[in-house]
């Protein structure tokens, strides 16, 4: 009936009617799920070349900031498998067992990419930073350590403009600001490659700080206190993906204005006379389930309206955005929506 947040779509009667209806849908024209493999592919490119990178720096270094980094940059590299693996398994079809699809796979995979983060990235870098405050190392080489800092900015950089732009795209066909679509977007991967990404850009931020505080005063322990604010910041990250994965898994409901823009075009179907309950509910990254209830037009008999039933369920899931449409018969003392 309606496409999801960020690409939703509205089937109506026939093929022209369909047309209209999806036109009045905000996001029908949205971006689909090839362009967020790309976006986690870029990451993963991005990721592999800097913790490769970090890890050396860290070793020839010896700052706990790089370390931190570079735990950072695998878990993320890590992470974009997960992703990749969410991508391909909720694209798999229906079928008997699964009547509404495999989409919300993507949110069970996009969770143990979360954990990953949590426990790859915010432990070791937080346990590591405890370690050098109790037993601090020197560091030295510390040129390395900035270029390796430097060249790490600019690869995140490209990942993270990569995501914007698609994260852009979609807000705009939807009225949103990009933080809000990002949070509120039904595609786990392009949220979390957004998120992650910022979070690498202030990650390295933080370590560059600790690095310099360490070559200025000396003492080790700004370079300890940044590998804990790193992992600090990993593990808020890590926190707000998994929320966001465990409210997809439970139920979530598509955007308000989505479900509006839904049920002017049910109404406007001339087979409906009228909408009582209408729910849509999100059951993976660019679908829908969609269950409602409707006052049919005329008085026919009750098997020629199951038959007329049938008939707008089948319009609606004719939508690629629709994993299932299910409909029943309004009470005659139930007030419209």
């Amino acid at each position: 009936m309606a496409r999801e947040q960020e690409n939703e779509q509205v089937p109506g009667g026939t093929d022209a009617e369909s047309h209209d209806l999806l036109g009045a849908v905000p996001g029908a024209a949205g971006a689909g799920g090839s362009e967020s493999v790309t976006t986690v592919l870029v990451a993963f490119g991005a990721n592999v070349l800097i913790a490769i990178a970090k890890s050396v720096a860290a070793i020839v270094t010896g700052s706990a900031s790089i370390l931190a980094e570079a735990a950072h940059s695998w878990a993320d590299a890590g992470n974009e498998v997960f992703l990749l693996i969410a991508n391909r398994r909720s694209q798999k079809p229906s079928d008997e067992v699964h009547p509404l699809g495999h989409g919300r796979e993507a949110y069970v995979w996009s969770l143990f990419a979360a954990l990953g983060l949590f426990v790859a990235g915010a432990a070791v870098s937080i346990t590591h930073g405890i370690q050098e405050l109790i037993a601090p190392e020197p560091a030295g080489h510390y040129v390395i350590g900035y270029v390796v800092l430097a060249v790490s900015f600019l690869l995140e950089g490209v990942s993270f403009l990569q995501s914007t732009r698609q994260a852009k795209a979609e807000a705009k066909t939807l009225q949103r600001d990009l933080i809000e679509h990002v949070l509120a977007t039904s595609d786990p991967t392009l949220r979390a490659v957004f998120v992650e990404d910022a979070a690498a850009l202030a990650g390295l931020v933080i370590a560059t700080a600790g690095l310099f505080a360490h070559q200025l005063t000396g003492s080790s322990i700004p370079d300890a206190i940044g590998s804990i604010l790193v992992g600090i910041l990993l593990a808020w990250v890590a926190l707000l993906l998994i929320n966001r994965n465990r409210r997809f898994l439970v139920g979530q409901e598509a955007d308000p204005r989505v479900r509006d823009a839904a049920l002017q075009a049910l109404l406007a179907a001339p087979e409906v006379a009228r909408v009582t309950y209408l729910r849509l509910e999100i059951v993976g990254p660019r679908m829908i389930s969609v269950i409602g209830d409707v006052d049919l037009t005329g008085d026919d008999t009750e098997a020629h309206v199951a038959v007329r039933l049938r008939a707008l369920e089948a319009k609606i899931s004719a939508s690629p955005a629709v994993a299932g449409a299910v409909l029943s018969l309004s009470a005659p003392d139930e007030p419209s929506l």
